[in-house]
Parts: structure tokens; C-alpha cells; sequence
């Protein structure tokens, strides 16, 4: 038999923004694809009608477009098997749905939900299936007339599968192995309603997988007890022959404690769980939602794609750092962990650090310079790419720049108490009027003005020479003339080397800034 060429899918239900899981299960399709030369196409599973949200679309193509993750075919990028969105093909599956009645392989089933209802409570652990079908109102407990008749009167109806008891399926799982299932614990799904005139997603699945040559299905583990039907499903059409390969992954779980990663723990803990920003309005309340996306929180799509890859995923080797081309030759789906991956978010935010270090000053600068005009920077680029490459490696967000370097810019108003209170020498103590470690800081530092004007040279090299020189001749302490000096200038006790911020500032705004300080603090 020809070996077919690989083609795997994403196929996302748009009733709201792409959780981080969703994310994580297409760029490990892309990364599958990709390294076997073959197609990713991108479909819409839209046929729970009652939970569709309209912007919800576009949003999922925006935050792919983000990440750097392209698709070959599908809903925005065209190709030979479309309609890509499965509300759209509705006259293809009612096809498929007569085929398996005709073939004795479903049935039409019109209980209500009121008798549903009261079946449960009457068995415990009640499911439709071979054992309870019969207690049923469906076409393989009523007279054929009756079907009929129901039918034209408009009465609602599903299609479920018959699934017969004794059989074993199985699942051949390339992360997990054989996985075999006895069909007896199987209930008949509903396939097909009548309410709508559209499949469920069970139906529309295996048809749009089969029509479309999808051949490896990679999703998340969620989907592992579905597997079996599915499976059932390709027998029943005759589509042995065609049926893809499975892959199931490892549930994101909690940052802490048990269970599956949810909204509510990025909120909890102050992290996203959605890779961008998203805004609707509630149906049934009203009310306004918001939801903090991994775009707007500042992190780069590079540092996003090589966390998530590593959840669950390793490529067995001490490297962490990978790019997205790099991840492709490396990628191997059967390495997957069966078990679920925590969610750390700090490695996340340890990822978006080292993508800031990665890249230049000029990069980082470009990203920075808006926060720098919003504050009324009126800097070159030149003078803000300069600040950036003494800064970057000490934040892990853009967006922390600016509290931390805003000094450059702007003069201190006012000066940290605690600092000042360890690092500003007031006055000589009775009796140490000889004591060199004792002279108080505007002593000191109005010296350091005096001396600092008489420099020509004001370059970092020349300053450190020359000062360190000078206080060494004085016979000063060095730190105490430099953290005074520090305060001075940045108003607390941050910042790179002393004579990278002189140097930025130059000559006049240095001893300006210095003589300020000895005013206000004496």
C-alpha cells in the first residue's frame, strides 16, 4: 500500500478564546507536520450552535498569526477540501448519517428529555446502550409505521450509533501504546439531532478527518475516552484502511495542587491561560468579560511556543532554548509524557528573560521607546537603545524597563528614606572630626561636583580613572562616596555601575543632580 502523505489538523469549537491547552495541541500538530513534509489544516467545529460565540474565529487565527504557527489549508487559507467549517457542510453528514442507518449500524432515538430524565433516576448510573436501549422509544423498539409517522409529524429525534456488546476495540495510540476497551461499557452517543440538522462532534469528526485524508489525529488527553467510538465509527463506514493514527496528550494541570489547568488559577495566581486578550459579553448576565492574554502581558511569541513545548515534551538533552524552526528535527511524538505537565508559569516568565537577553538593544529598544514617549521622553533612539543595553538583562518583561530606568530620564523628585537613611552620612559625630569614613555626603559629594567640572574628558573610562583616583588621594572610603553619590543621582539605590549613569547623563546634568541632592538632604 502506498504510504500516504502525512496530514494532521487543528480543529477548534469557537465558543470563546483558545485556551493555552488548544495551543500547545496545535503546535505539537505543526511541529508533527512539519518534520514529516506534510499539510496542517485548520478547521472549525461550529456545530454546538448553542454555545457559539461569533468573534471567537477570528480571535484563534489572530493569536496563530502571533505565534508564528501556519497553516497549510483551512477556514482563511483556502485548498481542495473545503468547506472548512463544519456548519457549512451539513449536507455532507446527513449523507453519512443515512448511511449508517441504512446499514443497521445507528438508529433514530425520540426520547425526550423528561423521560431521559426519569430514567436516570429509576437506574443508577443509567446510559444508553445495548443493555437500556430497549427500555427505549427508538426505531429498534417501535413499529416501523410509527418511526414514520413520528418523523413527518415533526416530532424531534437523534441518531445514535449501535454499539453492540462483546466486542474489544482498539485504540492504537502512539504516546500511550495499545489502549483496549471492552465494548459493552460503551453507550450509543448521539450522532445526528434533528433540532438543528447538524452531527454532533463525534459524526462530523470521523467524516471531516476521513473526507479531508487527515492520517494522525494528535489532540488532548481529554479526548482518549472518545477513541474507542471513533474507532467504532471507521469500521462502521468501512474506513479500516484509512483510519489515522491516534495521539493523545498529557493534560496541563495545575501550578498547584490536582486537576486540570483552568481560568481560574491564572487568575488566582496572576498569570494568562489565553494567548491574547479577550473581551465579550457575557450571554446569560450581561455583563462585560475579560480575560489577560500572553500578547498583552508582554511576552514574546518565541518565549510562548518554547514554554509550551517543553510541557509535556522534552527532547532528552540539557538545551532549553529552542526556536520554533529548531523544535521541528527535534520533535519526536512518541516521547510525549502520558503523564499530565504542571503548569509552572515562573518558567514562562524565566523564558520571556532569557528571549530578552537573546535579543539585541536595538530590538528591545524598539518595544520600549513607546513607553519612553508616553512618559514624555524626548531622547533619541540612540540615548534609549543606550539605556536598554545596560538594563535588559536585569527584567523579564519589556514593560519593567521603565520603573527601573526611568531615572535616566527624568531627575529624582525625591529620595528613598531607607536608603538615604543608610547610605547619607548627616553630620560628624562628637570627637570624629578626623574620622575620613565620617565627613558628611554634601561635604563629600560637593567636593566631587567641584572636582567633576573640572573635568574635560566626561567619558565612563576617564571618570572611573580620574574619580577613583581622587577619593583614593582623599582618603575616603570608596563605597560610601559611591552609594551617596548613587542616591544622588537615581534617587535610591539601583542602577548599573555609577559611571554608566554620569557617563548618559553627561557633565551638567551629573553635578546638577548632585547639588540638588545636597540641598534637599543636607
Amino acid at each position: 500500500m502506498t504510504e500516504r502523505k502525512v496530514r494532521v489538523r487543528f480543529a477548534p469549537s469557537p465558543t470563546g478564546p483558545l485556551h493555552i491547552g488548544g495551543v500547545r495541541t496545535a503546535l505539537y500538530n505543526y511541529l508533527f507536520a512539519r518534520q514529516h513534509g506534510g499539510d496542517l489544516v485548520f478547521r472549525i467545529e461550529d456545530t454546538d450552535t448553542t454555545r457559539f460565540v461569533p468573534e471567537a474565529e477570528a480571535y484563534i487565527i489572530e493569536a496563530f498569526r502571533w505565534l508564528g504557527i501556519t497553516f497549510d489549508e483551512g477556514v482563511s487559507f483556502g485548498g481542495n477540501h473545503g468547506p472548512y467549517r463544519q456548519s457549512e457542510r451539513r449536507d455532507i453528514y446527513k449523507k453519512y448519517v443515512q448511511q449508517l442507518l441504512d446499514d443497521g449500524k445507528a438508529y433514530i432515538a425520540f426520547d425526550t428529555p423528561e423521560e431521559l430524565e426519569a430514567k436516570r433516576k429509576e437506574i443508577d448510573n443509567f446510559q444508553y446502550d445495548n443493555k437500556t436501549r430497549s427500555m427505549m422509544r427508538n426505531s429498534l423498539t417501535l413499529p416501523k409505521d410509527e418511526v414514520e409517522r413520528l418523523i413527518a409529524e415533526g416530532h424531534q429525534y437523534v441518531v445514535r450509533i449501535k454499539i453492540d456488546a462483546g466486542q474489544e476495540v482498539l485504540v492504537d495510540d502512539m504516546i500511550r501504546g495499545e489502549v483496549r476497551v471492552k465494548s459493552d461499557i460503551l453507550d450509543d452517543k448521539v450522532l445526528f439531532k434533528s433540532a438543528d440538522q447538524l452531527p454532533t462532534y463525534h459524526l462530523a469528526n470521523i467524516v471531516d478527518d476521513h473526507l479531508m485524508e487527515i492520517t494522525h489525529v494528535i489532540r488532548g488527553e481529554e479526548w482518549l475516552p472518545s477513541a474507542p467510538l471513533h474507532v467504532l465509527l471507521y469500521k462502521a463506514f468501512g474506513w479500516q484502511d484509512t483510519m489515522p493514527r491516534f495521539a493523545h496528550l498529557p493534560l496541563l494541570l495545575k501550578p498547584d495542587g490536582k486537576g486540570k489547568l483552568s481560568k481560574r488559577d491564572g487568575d488566582r495566581l496572576g498569570f494568562p491561560v489565553f494567548p491574547l486578550d479577550w473581551h465579550s459579553i457575557d450571554k446569560k448576565t450581561g455583563e462585560e468579560v475579560f480575560c489577560s492574554g500572553y500578547r498583552e502581558q508582554g511576552y514574546f511569541p518565541e518565549a510562548v511556543i518554547n514554554f509550551l513545548a517543553l510541557l509535556g515534551w522534552n527532547p532528552g538533552t540539557e538545551q532549553e532554548l529552542f526556536l520554533l524552526d529548531e523544535l521541528v528535527p527535534l520533535f519526536d511524538i512518541s516521547k510525549c509524557s502520558k503523564a499530565g505537565a504542571k503548569f509552572a508559569y515562573e518558567k514562562g516568565i524565566w523564558f520571556n528573560h532569557e528571549y530578552i537577553l537573546k535579543k539585541s538593544a536595538e530590538e528591545i529598544a524598539d518595544l520600549f521607546e513607546p513607553i519612553c514617549r508616553e512618559h514624555g521622553v524626548k531622547d533619541s533612539k540612540e540615548r534609549i537603545t543606550q539605556v536598554v543595553a545596560m538594563m535588559k538583562d536585569r527584567v523579564s518583561f519589556v514593560k519593567e524597563l521603565w520603573p527601573l530606568c526611568s531615572f535616566f530620564f527624568e531627575a529624582p523628585t525625591a529620595y528613598d528614606e531607607k536608603t538615604a537613611k543608610k547610605r547619607w552620612t548627616k553630620a560628624l559625630p562628637e570627637g570624629d572630626a578626623t574620622d575620613p569614613v565620617r565627613i558628611p555626603s554634601a561635604v563629600v559629594l560637593g567636593q566631587l561636583c567641584d572636582y567633576l567640572a573640572t573635568l574635560d574628558d566626561f567619558s565612563l573610562e576617564n571618570q572611573e580613572a580620574k574619580v577613583h583616583a581622587w577619593i583614593e588621594e582623599k582618603g575616603w572610603k570608596l563605597g560610601n562616596v559611591m552609594n551617596a553619590w548613587r542616591l544622588a543621582l537615581v534617587g535610591e539605590g539601583k542602577g548599573p555601575g555609577m559611571f554608566d549613569i554620569s557617563a548618559f547623563l553627561g557633565k551638567e546634568e551629573t553635578i546638577r543632580r548632585t547639588r540638588k541632592a545636597i540641598e534637599v538632604l543636607g
